[in-house]
């Protein structure tokens, strides 16, 4: 198995097991924390949050690396590219790290609240509510951040032709709806119809990559003009 083999195959894997960390962990958390009396469960269910965390923690990893493996193959095609899709991966991530924060927050909160004796309507509820949205607000960031420049890596493939055009086309649509999606939901509207092209992508194309690997004709050389 050559190079850029091994690279389509292991970003393939990083994609998909991405998807999966973030689907897991934060059901194992939304399950908890979702429901009205969060304040009063969430300690009492700190490992089932923490396992969702440290799932949304490899995640956040997983995103990371799919930009490092993929970056040799890319830089040839275009470096900027390459090296700006390494960097908002990084955005992202860390951004999705911040949010993670939010559910240990919760944790912490939640022992006090019982410590206190469960006070109703008091300061705990307002400083849940901060935590919960502090949390939302740095994952719609993140997709902003992972749509936005997603664009011109969408871009790369079709011009590159490293995958089929049809697959880069479904990439484009899919982080123009994501980035949408993340807009209409800081405008408090619901955007999670627009998450399905995006999710689509980040399935068909690894699977591409884990069967078939990049369609590399020749050695391109490193263009930054188109």
């Amino acid at each position: 198995m050559n190079t850029d083999r091994k690279a389509a195959v292991l970003a393939g894997i990083l994609f998909l097991f991405a998807t999966a960390a973030y689907l897991l962990g934060n059901a194992r958390i939304e399950s908890i924390l979702g429901s009205p009396d969060y304040l009063t469960n969430a300690y009492s269910h700190k490992n089932q949050i923490l396992t969702g965390v440290l799932l949304e923690f490899m995640n956040s990893a997983a995103v990371v690396g799919i930009a490092v493996v993929l970056f040799p193959v890319l830089k040839r095609y275009s470096e900027k590219i390459a090296v700006g899709y390494v960097g908002f991966r990084v955005i992202e991530a860390v951004l999705l790290v911040v949010g993670a924060i939010g559910p240990l927050l919760l944790v912490r909160l939640s022992q006090e609240f019982i410590a206190a004796g469960a006070p109703a309507n008091s300061y705990f509820h307002t400083l849940g509510a901060i935590a919960e949205e502090g949390s939302f607000i740095a994952f719609q960031l993140a997709m902003i951040s992972l749509g936005l420049y997603s664009l011109l890596f969408c871009h790369l493939l079709y011009r590159s032709s490293l995958i089929p055009r049809f697959i880069s086309v479904l990439g484009f649509i899919g982080y123009v709806s994501l980035s949408a999606s993340a807009i209409l939901e800081l405008m408090g509207h619901s955007g999670m119809i627009l998450y399905i092209p995006g999710a689509l992508f980040e399935i068909v194309m690894p699977l591409w990559l884990i069967v078939k690997g990049f369609h590399i004709v020749k050695e391109p050389q490193s263009t930054e003009a188109a």
